[in-house]
């Protein structure tokens, strides 16, 4: 069995299964050569992060696939259900970055309520000359504790979003498409555990409580944020969008920051990435970051082993 891990993997992965007797290609194939490479290399399995795509004219010009897999939640990237009724296995794994995207939203969230975001840029520049300038226009700033937490889509990510706000001393309130309760278990240092219910709630009432909202769901058809549900927000608010570029209306989020209902926002992920629109990054009340929700270190080896031993567990089946 030949894999090809087009959008990287980590080297652990490599190692385990190559020790299963599996060959691993580490090339970086440009979209335009991707089905003649698999082809040229016999490559039986696909891995992909957000980059690669795997769609249904690959799949049909590549028949030496078996498997494509898919390092992380979302598999917007991959035409899932065609894939599979031509008979190949689609794995991923939705558990092992959950963590690393719910500490990105919660790293902007620090960097905007306490202007970090901005102050970072402008110190270099300016921190010689307008030092007390600079301190008394950051001085407008908020704790975390206390302050409630929106929590737009209660899957696996959305969670760990929620330990984090627990463990702050933020007020939760979260909606989900498919209402459901959740117990969220948070365990300390010192062997001690925490269970805590959380009831799902409707949208309307996530967006006119909540002072920091967190979206954390899969793209749909239609924006879940656009002009009518930034109107039911309170004043002030702070949004997050570490999901997928297409859940928020960026034309609309610009349009409440600067009429002032929206006090700041962060974006990890773009309608038109990887090519954000100007105005989104000129403006000095979002917090950015290119698409990193799951890439530390910590969730690629668990994102490699993870697709490794789902490998490693087809192919004894095939055999």
């Amino acid at each position: 069995m030949k894999v090809l891990a087009n959008d990287g993997i980590s080297q652990s992965a490599v190692d385990r299964l190559t020790d299963a007797g599996i060959e691993v290609l580490t090339n970086r194939v440009a979209p335009e050569q991707l089905m003649q490479f698999i082809n040229d290399n016999q490559v039986d399995v696909l891995l992909v992060r957000s980059a690669t795509q795997a769609r249904a004219e690959l799949i049909d010009a590549a028949p030496s696939l078996k498997i494509i897999g898919r390092g992380g939640i979302g598999m917007d990237n991959i035409d899932v259900e065609y894939a599979i009724d031509k008979g190949l296995y689609v794995i991923n794994t939705p558990t092992a970055s959950c963590k690393s995207v719910a500490e990105l939203v919660f790293a902007h969230f620090f960097s905007l309520a306490r202007n970090l975001h901005e102050s970072n840029r402008l110190m270099p520049l300016e921190g010689d000359t307008k030092f007390d300038s600079l301190k008394k226009s950051f001085a407008k700033a908020y704790e975390l504790s206390g302050k409630t937490l929106g929590i737009i889509g209660l899957g696996k990510i959305g969670i760990e979003v929620a330990k984090l706000g627990i463990s702050l001393g933020m007020n939760i309130v979260a909606y989900n498409r498919t209402p459901k309760t959740e117990v969220v278990e948070l365990n300390f240092f010192d062997g001690q555990s925490l269970k805590f219910e959380i009831k799902s709630v409707t949208l309307d009432e996530v967006l006119q409580k909540a002072d920091f909202i967190t979206v954390n769901t899969s793209k749909l058809k239609s924006y879940i944020i656009d002009a009518p549900q930034f109107e039911m927000m309170k004043d002030g608010v702070f949004i997050a969008n570490a999901a997928r570029g297409g859940v928020i209306n960026e034309v609309a989020l610009v349009d409440y920051i600067e009429n002032g209902k929206v006090a700041g926002a962060a974006l990890d992920v773009f309608e038109s990435e990887p090519k954000p629109e100007l105005p989104l990054l000129m403006n000095p009340a979002l917090s950015l970051s290119p698409h990193i929700g799951g890439n530390t270190i910590d969730a690629q080896e668990r994102i490699g082993l993870e697709l490794a031993d789902q490998i490693i567990n087809i192919k004894k089946e095939l055999e």
